[in-house]
């Protein structure tokens, strides 16, 4: 599971639909409610209600839509939109007139187009064919062909693409690795799981397949010099599945086309560094960066504390207290990758990490605990889950104050944990001791809090 059980989940914006000449209803959302307009035409599959499982996708919409008015579509044989024949999938015109069928029913006169991926080449040739309805073009991890000719050395051979296809028709749903959509998705194994299902879910095996061999034949390099709207190109450098060459093509070929080249292995939009993304696409679009917004969000917070600090740096001084803290920093960082825990930053003597779920939180802090028990370095630690605001590189709320006096309250070597913790982790085999009820120094209301004794 993305979310722990009994946690809320992001809100999500509903689901509308408009309704095509031809009577196919394309699925879209608005979120936001910024001074222009942005309309995100989405690359090879999407669905629009899964995507919110992923914290991840759920990051990007919110960036984007604190500075616009952003609206997604489904393309029609996808997500949530009408289903139509897997052999019948609409060509890159009709699908261009479904978004202009989407702008019509949410009274978007004109609008940025963004195209992700796949969805370039749509958005490529809406600007080209409807100026006066583009404010502007935005392109992402995107090309003008995905087959090779001999005048586009980029592309890749019929043989690779075919046996590609072929490859992801016969196994749609599972995400090898190293996959080319998203290599963070082989180093997080949730996130993999995510991307699995959110395939699934998108679309068809046998439409998947339908979807390759469409775009394999589609080419809007003769499109790229006619557009006339303000262009901003997107690529990070080490894409894997679609090289950085089509992105010098693009920004070569569209007059007057601003080029920004991003660091980053990962194809997907949101996945990687996705606030470098946005940031750069709001600068194009208003000119400025704004200050970060917070982002709220349900995590569980964990503090550690070497016991006794000062009075060992007394004890055995400088250059081997400097040792004892490097062990210490290592085996934070272990632990922390181990069980999927996000380090805020050093407290000195300590740590700060955020967590997606309590038990992982607990068993990393146990697990701390041991490994420098070893070392003859001694630990606290307090956990609580509640509502953090991630700003930058730090966190603030409520949550934190509450785990960092329940750190304070721990005994030598132990792990004490809010009510709240407790109750989230019933049923995981933790064991806990009642430690009483506290006041904690600055936190409104009295505290129940136990010790973890497994």
């Amino acid at each position: 599971m993305l979310v722990e059980a009994g946690l809320p989940q992001p809100v999500v914006p509903p689901v509308a639909y408009a309704c095509t000449a031809d009577g196919v209803h394309v699925a879209y959302q608005v979120a936001g409610d910024g001074p222009f307009d942005v309309v995100m035409v989405p690359g090879f599959v999407s669905h629009l209600g899964f995507a919110w499982e992923a914290p991840e996708y759920a990051h990007y919409v919110r960036r984007l839509a604190s500075f616009c008015r952003l609206i997604c579509i489904d393309k029609r044989g996808t997500g949530m939109s009408d289903p139509v024949r897997v052999h019948a999938l609409p060509a890159l015109e009709q699908r261009m007139d479904d978004l202009r069928v989407v702008m019509d029913a949410v009274g978007s006169e004109q609008a940025v187009v963004y195209g992700v991926s796949e969805g370039g080449q749509m958005a490529a040739l809406f600007a080209a064919t409807y100026p006066e309805r583009t404010r502007a073009l935005v392109l992402y991890g995107t090309y003008a062909r995905i087959r090779s000719a001999p005048d586009y050395p980029p592309g890749y051979p019929d043989e690779v693409l075919e046996a590609f296809g072929g490859q992801q028709e016969a196994t749609w749903g599972e995400i090898t690795e190293p996959n080319l959509y998203a290599i963070s998705a082989a180093r997080d194994p949730r996130f993999k799981e995510f991307l699995g299902r959110y395939a699934q879910h998108s679309a068809s095996p046998g439409a998947a397949a339908t979807l390759n061999r469409m775009n394999y034949d589609i080419d809007v390099r003769p499109v790229l010099p006619v557009i006339g709207v303000p262009t901003l190109v997107l690529h990070r450098v080490d894409d894997p599945l679609i090289s950085i060459e089509h992105a010098r093509y693009l920004a070569t070929h569209i007059p007057g086309a601003k080029y920004v080249e991003l660091p980053g292995d990962d194809h997907l939009f949101f996945a990687g560094d996705t606030d470098r993304l946005v940031d750069e696409i709001e600068v194009f679009l208003t000119g400025h960066r704004c200050a970060p917004h917070p982002d709220r969000l349900l995590a569980t917070v964990l503090f550690t504390d070497i016991v006794a600090s000062t009075e060992q740096l007394s004890e055995v001084g400088d250059r081997a207290w400097r040792s004892l803290l490097d062990r210490h920093d290592g085996v934070v960082a272990s632990e922390l990758a181990r069980y999927r825990g996000r380090q805020v930053k050093s407290t000195g003597d300590g740590v700060l990490a955020t967590f997606d779920g309590p038990a992982r939180a607990i068993h990393c802090a146990t697990a701390i605990r041991d490994a420098l028990g070893t070392a003859g370095l001694e630990i606290r630690a307090g956990v609580h889950t509640g509502e953090i605001e991630v700003m930058d590189h730090d966190i603030a709320g409520i949550a934190v104050h509450v785990a960092a006096r329940v750190t304070t309250l721990a005994n030598a070597g132990e792990v004490l944990v809010s009510n709240t913790v407790k109750d989230l982790v019933a049923g995981s085999g933790v064991v806990f001791a009642d430690r009483g009820t506290h006041a904690l120094k600055g936190v409104p209301n009295k505290w129940r809090l136990f010790a973890v004794t497994n």
